[in-house]
């Protein structure tokens, strides 16, 4: 069994560090589905310089360890995490950048492209979904009304590319930041979006060892009584979520990704294979949506698991056709 007292001890004691960092931590309580046990170390940094040394001696000491953001779309472990739990809970912040007051680091051939009403505004990757609409709101930036109501953290939205109401977050990334902890040094890198890294639910982060550390959104200023439709939307996005039932019961959203090209959404696909309300343990496939799991009586990850499977195996026997889970089981 891995000793993490080294790791921790050396992060409580350096003089850079800021965060917090604890043992033995219930995370259950750290995602939306409200189950798993306890982690050996959870630690949260505050800034980059933060993250790096936690990355850099994590893997100098070879620990086992997982990123997380704001845990929406992740089931923890019932016998919890024998490792670090690395998350960006505290890497919060929401900036804006007019065109004449963008970063030092921004490329000067970038910042000639913008519009007048084109504004850039940076999250880290910490920074709730909630805290960044939000923000657009108060602001009069119209981009992101599609996204109201949507759990979870900017850096987890750009990993999965959520998509919400034929909207992906990459239609309004212009920049983002990451760190590569696959090199012993834990670089920075800076990267103006490309489109053909990014598709469906698909993003450069996914398969790899990047972990994205800021975001940064092109958005539209709206002027005069036209700013008024931005929060009319938000709320107009968050009640149909209320009304399809998202927040009735913990859980991670939709489970299964659609394929277009099959021509049925999948929650669709899982009605009509006579599922929905179909229960084990304390997980439901709700009665309300075939494409939503949800914990309605202290579910355990393995409970969620089996209703992802059964699922699957009766979606493939009944429609020749497979689904593809997009919740994670760390």
């Amino acid at each position: 069994m891995k000793d993490f007292s080294g790791f921790v001890e050396y992060i409580k004691n350096h003089d850079n560090f800021k965060g917090t960092i604890t043992q033995d931590e219930l995370l259950a309580p750290k995602s939306t589905f409200k189950i798993g046990g306890r982690a050996s170390v959870y630690v949260a940094p505050e800034d980059y310089y933060s993250f790096q040394l936690c990355l850099r001696r994590i893997i100098a000491d070879n620990l086992p360890f997982y990123i997380t953001g704001g845990g929406s779309n992740l089931v923890f472990p019932d016998d919890g995490f024998k490792g670090v739990i690395l998350s960006s809970q505290n890497f919060s912040d929401v900036m804006l950048f007019p065109k004449g007051d963008l970063p030092e680091d921004f490329p000067p051939e970038e910042a000639q492209k913008l519009g007048k009403d084109d504004l850039l505004v940076t999250c880290f990757a910490g920074t709730p979904m909630a805290a960044f609409v939000s923000f657009c709101t108060k602001n009069d930036l119209s981009g992101a009304e599609q996204f109201a109501g949507l759990p979870g953290t900017v850096g987890g939205a750009a990993y999965m590319n959520a998509r919400c109401f034929d909207k992906s977050i990459s239609d309004i990334i212009y920049y983002y930041t990451w760190m590569d902890y696959s090199d012993k040094d834990i670089p920075l890198h800076h990267e103006r979006i490309n489109p053909a890294d990014w598709d469906y639910k698909k993003s450069p982060f996914q398969n790899n060892r990047r972990f994205v550390t800021t975001v940064t959104f092109l958005l539209k200023r709206i002027h005069g009584d036209a700013k008024m439709q931005i929060a009319k939307d938000c709320r107009h996005y968050t009640v149909e979520r209320i009304d399809k039932g998202h927040f009735k019961f913990p859980s991670a959203g939709s489970v299964f990704k659609n394929n277009h090209d099959f021509g049925a959404p999948s929650g669709k696909l899982i009605d009509e294979c006579g599922l929905k309300g179909t229960k084990i343990g304390g997980a439901q496939i709700a009665p309300f949506h075939g494409n939503f799991i949800i914990n309605v009586d202290h579910a355990k990850a393995n409970d969620v698991r089996q209703l992802v499977q059964l699922a699957q195996e009766k979606v493939k026997e009944k429609f020749g056709f497979d689904l593809e889970a997009e919740i994670i089981f760390l």
